[in-house]
């Protein structure tokens, strides 16, 4: 008689807990769960929230909620400053069904999205993506939450199929700041050019390097100043205008290209965009000019590499001596 007392007590439990719980009694825990959610800052206004979970069964559905707790079981105690009722979908939900259909159905307390006609259902063990836009971020700072995650066989939030809890916080915002200054890298590879000797049927050659880069907004200009050589008061004549290397005669000039006539320099080299300036791109073309502009360029730059090539040539009456000149190369950033 007593085994048939707790026989009857345990189908009285059982009925009672699908009288009072239905739903409770037939849910599946929902297992990969995860949000990413736009922004982390408090009481911020319309962020994204983008759900993964996987169902594991392929039970149509309806609809699906996304609530907001302090706690993941439970009492749902609300979260504060949390709103969705403005709430959108980003896009349509993958793998709940049918693709078209869905709408947002957001509370302020809830997220929520529904198909009334939906007739698919999802495929079990594949992950389902669902993405708000338009919700209002908890209003408290480095507080955690949980979002019970529940989906329904109708549309009315009524008949649970699956559940499943995923734990976020709102642990506010960093701001990370860095400062970059103005910057001009200029360089010469070496102090000292000495060239070769010139004849009466040949030049005499030379050849310095200078490497530049700068974030200048609007790049940098490489200019150069100096007089000709001289040996006392005897000179070279500087090559006033563009023209080409002439043995026995009396000429100095320079230019920023690799040439041929007289074997001498090398082309510029390196990632940046500076570029000989006119009058000192044309190979076997050679000018001096104090003053004048020899690269530039009118943007940040990373690094290039120029070359001057010096050409001097004298005829046969030019008097014996060292000829010397000291040359000044100057980079400006133009800011």
């Amino acid at each position: 008689m007593a085994k048939t007392n707790k026989i009857g007590y345990v189908f009285m439990m059982i009925a009672l807990l699908m009288f009072c719980c239905p739903n409770l009694a037939s849910a599946a825990p929902i297992i990969e769960r995860s949000v990413q959610i736009g922004s982390s800052a408090a009481d911020a206004n319309n962020i994204s929230y983008d759900f993964t979970f996987t169902v594991p069964s392929s039970t149509n559905i309806k609809s699906v909620s996304f609530t907001p707790c302090m706690t993941a079981n439970g009492v749902c105690g609300a979260v504060a400053g949390f709103d969705a009722s403005l709430s959108t979908l980003t896009s349509q939900p993958t793998n709940l069904g049918d693709a078209s259909g869905w709408t947002a159905d957001g509370t302020q307390t809830v997220l929520r999205l529904k198909n009334v006609a939906n007739l698919t259902s999802p495929t079990a063990l594949v992950p389902t993506v669902v993405k708000f836009s338009g919700v209002h971020n908890p209003s408290a700072i480095n507080s955690t939450f949980y979002i019970r995650i529940a989906t329904f066989s109708d549309n009315t939030y009524t008949n649970l199929v699956d559940s499943g809890v995923v734990a976020t916080s709102m642990a506010g915002q960093i701001a990370v700041s860095l400062a970059i200054d103005e910057q001009l890298t200029f360089s010469l590879a070496a102090s000292t050019v000495n060239m070769s000797t010139p004849t009466v049927s040949s030049a005499g050659t030379g050849s310095s390097s200078m490497t530049v880069s700068t974030n200048a907004a609007n790049g940098y200009s490489i200019s150069y100043s100096g007089a000709t050589l001289a040996s006392g008061l005897n000179t070279i004549t500087p090559m006033s205008s563009l023209a080409a290397s002439l043995p026995n005669s009396k000429q100095f000039g320079l230019n920023l290209m690799q040439n041929t006539n007289p074997i001498v320099g090398a082309s510029k080299t390196g990632l940046g965009s500076g570029m000989p300036s006119a009058g000192y791109n044309t190979v076997d073309q050679f000018k001096f000019v104090s003053g004048d502009i020899l690269a530039a360029t009118s943007i940040p730059t990373n690094t290039n590499t120029f070359t001057a090539s010096y050409v001097a040539n004298a005829d046969g009456l030019t008097p014996a001596g060292i000829y010397s000149t000291v040359l000044n190369y100057i980079a400006t950033a133009n800011f």
